[in-house]
């Protein structure tokens, strides 16, 4: 297989995509870089030997756009230029929030060019989700009892997604606001058929939007065999098999000895391996996880055969993600500074007090 040729337009979180592509260089070839012109932009399109080009109509035939611009939802140019680039031929992965009033008139202008199209929400695509994924399929041979979810409004999109993934279906969907007060707002939800207690961060700071999040991603799936729970959205992935032992002819809980092996398993066992720092998550987590959705979308380019799925899908998902966010109402603005460090010998140090 040729390389297929991609530009990436965005430098901000592009940067994610730009490691990316050039991380498989036998299935992509970066063929340069649309932005505005800011200064570092041109510095990482000369660090890479790339052209920069400052218009969509500027870029050159290539075969994939990744569009890593804030999407009309965020006061951005992101989906004319998605837009822009399809009406060209050009096949578009386009980073989240889209919300469905922009994605409907770019999905029908995808179909008009007879190209591929996609909403990418990364984090449903990070290893860890995807191995908390695979193990909730080897629980669905039981009832699943509940569904606990948590997010940052930020990350909403995704967690919509990584649900729908978990119930195998978007639709139905329902989102009913039970309490919106501080710092989380709960919400009785339903997602796929699948009923899921969700606990919302629904604030934002407007001038650093990208951080002050309290946490990304927290989610945990109960069944009568015990509980799988994603313990932050890059891991680990932890289970707890469920305590349960028989009883005695006198009806005391047999704790130890013949008939109480099912005790004779940790509390609680990870599966697969613990996450790394946070410098890994940007130069190897996120970037793979990108790549895992550029290589979904040159299946479609080479196959035609899914893109129906995948158009009925992402609007789907970004239809839930609407609901969820009419349920919730308007965040609530926050002026905060930094966040704290403690030291983690602090933390270590409390954990292995003597005696304990």
């Amino acid at each position: 297989m040729s390389p297929l040729r991609v530009i990436v337009a965005g430098t901000a979180f592009g940067r994610i995509y730009l490691e990316a592509v050039r991380s498989a260089p036998e299935e992509f070839e970066l063929a340069g870089i649309l932005a505005a012109g800011s200064v570092a932009s041109r510095e990482i399109a000369a660090g890479l030997n790339v052209p920069l080009y400052s218009a969509a109509d500027q870029v050159p035939q290539v075969d994939i756009a990744c569009v890593v611009v804030r999407s009309g939802a965020l006061g951005g140019a992101g989906t004319s230029i998605a837009q822009s680039l399809l009406r060209r031929g050009v096949s578009v992965l386009q980073e989240h929030p889209v919300h469905p009033d922009e994605l409907g008139p770019t999905l029908r202008v995808a179909a008009a060019n007879d190209v591929a199209y996609a909403v990418n929400t990364l984090y449903p695509d990070l290893a860890s989700v995807q191995r908390f994924l695979a193990v909730t399929q080897v629980l669905r041979r039981h009832p699943i009892r509940f569904v606990d979810a948590a997010c940052a409004g930020q990350v909403a999109y995704p967690l919509v997604e990584i649900l729908c993934r978990l119930a195998g279906a978007v639709r139905p969907f329902h989102f009913e606001l039970l309490d919106g007060r501080g710092p989380f707002s709960v919400i009785a939800a339903t997602i796929g058929g699948v009923r899921v207690t969700l606990r919302l961060q629904n604030q934002l700071h407007p001038a650093d939007p990208d951080n002050h999040a309290l946490l990304l991603h927290r989610l945990s799936v109960g069944t009568d065999a015990g509980v799988l729970a994603l313990a932050d959205t890059h891991g680990p992935v932890l289970w707890n098999p469920r305590l349960h032992a028989v009883r005695d002819s006198t009806g005391r809980l047999v704790l130890a000895g013949v008939g109480t092996e099912r005790l004779a398993v940790p509390t609680t066992i990870q599966l697969g391996p613990s996450p790394g720092d946070y410098h890994a998550v940007f130069a190897e987590l996120w970037p793979a996880a990108v790549l895992t959705a550029l290589r979904r979308l040159r299946t479609e380019i080479e196959d035609p055969g899914g893109r129906v799925r995948t158009r009925q899908w992402v609007l789907g998902v970004a239809t839930a993600w609407s609901a969820l966010t009419a349920a919730v109402g308007s965040p609530e603005l926050i002026d905060r500074s930094a966040p704290p460090q403690i030291p983690i010998e602090e933390l270590l140090a409390a954990a292995y007090l003597e005696g304990m």
